[in-house]
């Protein structure tokens, strides 16, 4: 079993190496590679200092930059993976591109 397997199909924030941020349903890991569905890139935020935050309490919709939401991306060099919270997705949803 991998230590990765309680964490499929989970909403998380992804740190990586060179790409940014990213949030989304964890798909797949194979060593720094993660797969993330519904993914979208954060951009620019406000409402939170750290990434941990981010995924707890969320950002502020109206201060805050994502991407539009992909289908499916592979990120390559994944250095965090944080779960989110209800009202942390919640925030996430109420922001536009």
């Amino acid at each position: 079993m991998s230590i990765y397997t309680k964490w499929i199909g989970r909403h998380v924030v992804v740190r990586t190496f060179s790409a940014g941020v990213h949030i989304g349903v964890l798909a797949e890991v194979e060593g720094q590679a993660v797969v993330l569905t519904n993914a979208r890139r954060l951009w620019a935020w406000s409402g939170a200092f750290t990434l941990s935050e981010i995924a707890e309490t969320g950002i502020k919709p109206s201060e805050s930059r994502l991407s539009t939401n992909v289908p499916e991306i592979l990120l390559i060099q994944a250095i965090e993976l944080i779960p989110t919270s209800a009202a942390a997705r919640s925030s996430f949803d109420a922001t536009h591109e």
